[in-house]
């Protein structure tokens, strides 16, 4: 008895094809899907707008109390009041004093304002945030916000990760309190929303934008890596260090590096992915190749002593010879 094997019908090659259509496509969605989710849980910097070149911004004054140390511009509006300079100094700043610049970056100030206190928040946290390493995020607290001891913020090598923080109403850090960046964590994308007002303590070393409703106090020694922005009140200043915090351009992983409160600001370039480059771009891999100079002859040319010409030897004459006489013989007989 024989069995004869039939070949698959058109039909079900169909199917088996449309079968591995549809599966390509889940997978193909699912990939997107995932992109997607990673994209959207990128936070986005808070643009400052013209607010970005002040270290010092507030509304009724600005008080100093000895030889603080300002590195970016001092505004003030709608007040009229600036004590304190000198013996306060302001390097790579200048003063705006209830003119259009100062009107105008309390204006973008604002609405900054109003962007930080309404991203969606990441997490709740806690009243005091010493002993906390946290990763880029939204980190919302209803009442006040403290910091006791050291908060260290990892931006997991990623140099445009943005951390931002809504205090309900205070924030307050103890003496010696200190903010550390790692992994590439830069302060120009540390971001404090504070609903009434902030008081940074004796000897703090503080990082990122502080945006104030109310006023800003910095207390003897505190140093700030960032800015100091009041829209209501007052800032006021005892021996302090303010230096405005700018942008990296992004030229690759620098997860390893560690920045504290009184670091170093770098220039601000548009940031992004690891690899990108902003205004400042990377150097060229491209050398020119320089000619090797020809190098000069140690050896001296040798004076070369002209021997003397021999004298010629004078030639000899010989002698003529003589003529010999012909003398007749001699007479013999």
């Amino acid at each position: 008895m024989s069995y004869q094997v039939q070949p698959p019908s058109e039909g079900a090659r169909g199917g088996r094809r449309r079968l591995r259509v549809v599966a390509a496509v889940a997978l193909l969605t699912a990939s997107m899907l995932a992109i997607a989710s990673v994209a959207l849980g990128a936070q986005a910097t808070v643009g400052l707008g013209t607010a970005d070149t002040f270290a010092v911004l507030a509304g009724s004054t600005v008080t100093n109390t000895g030889p603080s140390v300002i590195s970016g511009d001092v505004g003030l509006d709608p007040g009229s009041a600036v004590t304190g300079f000198p013996p306060g100094i302001v390097n790579a700043g200048t003063f705006h004093v209830t003119d259009a610049v100062a009107l105008q970056a309390q204006n973008n100030l604002t609405t900054a304002y109003n962007d930080a206190a309404g991203r969606s928040s990441t997490a709740t946290i806690s009243s005091d945030l010493a002993g906390r390493t946290l990763t880029s995020g939204v980190y919302t607290s209803a009442g006040s916000l403290g910091l006791s001891g050291n908060l260290t913020l990892d931006a997991q090598g990623n140099p445009s990760a943005v951390f931002i923080f809504q205090a309900g109403t205070t924030l307050t850090t103890g003496s010696g309190a200190l903010v550390t960046l790692i992994g590439g964590a830069q302060a120009c994308n540390v971001f404090w929303q504070v609903g009434s007002s902030a008081t940074i303590g004796t000897g703090s070393q503080f990082v990122g934008v502080i945006m104030a409703l109310d006023s800003i106090s910095l207390t003897t020694g505190a140093t700030l890596n960032g800015s100091a922005l009041a829209r209501n009140g007052a800032v006021t200043l005892d021996t302090n260090t303010i230096t405005r915090a700018t942008c990296a351009a992004a030229t690759g992983g620098t997860g390893g590096t560690t920045t504290t409160g009184g670091g170093t600001p770098t220039t601000r370039g548009s940031t992004g992915a690891s690899g990108a480059t902003g205004a400042a771009g990377a150097k060229s891999h491209h050398r020119k190749h320089k000619k090797p100079k020809a190098k000069p002859s140690k050896s001296k040319p040798k004076p070369t002593k002209s021997k003397p010409k021999p004298k010629p030897k004078p030639k000899r004459v010989p002698p003529k010879p003589t003529p010999s006489t012909n003398k007749p013989p001699a007479f013999t007989g």
